[in-house]
């Protein structure tokens, strides 16, 4: 048995299909299988059973994943010293969300290296929560930051609270707070529909009887922003986010009653690198601080 077969295994008991798990891996979905196979018979027991297009982990099996991603993340760790004592740096890998993107890097990425100097963190950009579920679950990331809830498959660090606030062009004849009942008939830029972004603002207004008119439907950022600026429409976002909205010159309210969305760290159920359990630690001190 050697590493890039433990690396095979755990792919597969993480995407439970070999076509996926191939993919994640770059490999060809026959190769994948026939590693399986020869491993299933070098080791004498059976790892992965077939179940419709996918497959299951057989009993046996999930102790080998189990004791598979130890092993990975060991060498791992032991890389990551490695990285320490040599010229090049580590490197920690971090999905976030558009949103939360620059309250990570204002925030809490300068406290964590002001502690780890000789850590570089690369930033995984992606366009919204399911995203950064995939960027984790396919280990292109160490960690994710994230508005919750995820899948119970990984693990989460509620961090904080953030609420949820209405960004405007000025002139409308608004109070503050906004009363729900405020946003029917007013015009939003809202996230792209079919979205999980989208379908929870879609049961808050369905909650509240309201139905907004709908000007833009996209999940890039910069077009939310940019219709609120043109005087087009108003947007549902994060009162962290909301400072540049205020130093563009746009109105920033309350809505009543609140709406917050608890933001937190998550990351898959196997051992973290050293390095990522020191971020972890640097900013849950962090948020208990605050």
């Amino acid at each position: 048995m050697n590493l890039q077969q433990l690396r095979y295994v755990v792919a597969t008991a993480e995407h439970r299909t070999m076509t996926d798990a191939a993919r994640s891996l770059y490999i060809a979905q026959p190769a994948l299988s026939r590693a399986i196979r020869d491993l299933e018979r070098e080791l004498g027991m059976t790892l992965f059973a077939r179940s419709g297009r996918g497959v299951v982990v057989t009993a046996q099996g999930r102790r080998v994943v189990k004791l598979a991603r130890e092993a990975l993340d060991a060498v791992g760790e032991i890389e990551a010293l490695s990285n320490h004592g040599g010229a090049s740096e580590a490197e920690l890998r971090i999905a976030s969300t558009a949103n939360l993107e620059p309250g990570l890097a204002g925030r809490l990425l300068p406290a964590y290296a002001a502690e780890h100097p000789g850590v570089r963190v690369h930033i995984i950009r992606c366009d919204g929560r399911d995203a950064v579920v995939n960027a984790v679950r396919d280990q292109r990331a160490d960690l994710g930051l994230t508005d919750l809830p995820v899948p119970t498959d990984l693990i989460t660090h509620p961090l904080e609270r953030q609420e949820i606030v209405l960004i405007s062009p000025p002139g409308l004849d608004l109070p503050d707070p906004v009363p729900m009942r405020r946003l029917d008939g007013l015009r939003l830029a809202l996230p792209a529909r079919g979205s999980v972004r989208r379908r929870e603002l879609d049961a808050m207004f369905g909650k509240y009887a309201v139905s907004p008119i709908v000007v833009l439907e996209t999940d890039e950022r910069n077009g939310w922003l940019n219709a609120v600026r043109a005087g087009q429409a108003s947007l549902l976002w994060y009162r962290g986010m909301a400072e540049q909205a205020a130093r563009a010159g746009l109105v920033v309210r309350s809505l009543e009653p609140a709406v917050r969305r608890v933001i937190a760290v998550v990351h898959a159920r196997r051992r973290l690198p050293l390095i990522a359990q020191d971020f972890l630690a640097t900013a849950e001190k962090g948020s208990s601080a605050a």
